[in-house]
């Protein structure tokens, strides 16, 4: 029984150990070489950790619509450049740079700012880098 608590006790422990290192790195996921920018209509804005997502819906230049799957930086970086749980809401016409996944998948990584149909930009980076953008 003892060796039973102490086994449950290690590996509760440890459960967080495993999730940070379960965390992937930008380089693992996104080509920094391969930039893409489209126009498009926000069809799903998730507010969540690790990484805030939001989706868009990006016609291609045969006409065709895509689904894109665009990742930002954490609810914690994001609130503190500005960003809220309402700063992007489904059916707003965004422009959005962003480095394309390595897998070839609809998904990318919008690093860079967000810019939104009236032309106002929203800061998708670290708060300092958001600061310096503002002046």
């Amino acid at each position: 029984m003892k060796l039973r608590l102490c086994v449950l006790t290690i590996a509760a422990l440890l459960c967080p150990l495993v999730q940070a290192f379960a965390h992937h790195s930008f380089a693992a996921e996104y080509d920094e070489k391969k930039v893409m920018t489209i126009k498009g209509q926000v069809t799903k804005f998730e507010w969540t950790n690790p990484h805030v997502r939001f989706y868009v819906d990006a016609k291609d230049e045969k006409g065709n619509v895509t689904n894109w799957d665009l990742e930002l930086m954490s609810v914690n970086t994001l609130s503190r450049a500005g960003w809220d749980r309402h700063a992007l809401k489904v059916g707003d016409q965004v422009t959005v740079t962003f480095y394309l996944a390595k897998d070839g998948s609809k998904r990318g990584n919008a690093r860079g700012s967000v810019e939104l149909a009236g032309g106002r930009k929203i800061f998708a980076g670290d708060a300092v880098k958001s600061a310096e953008s503002n002046r």
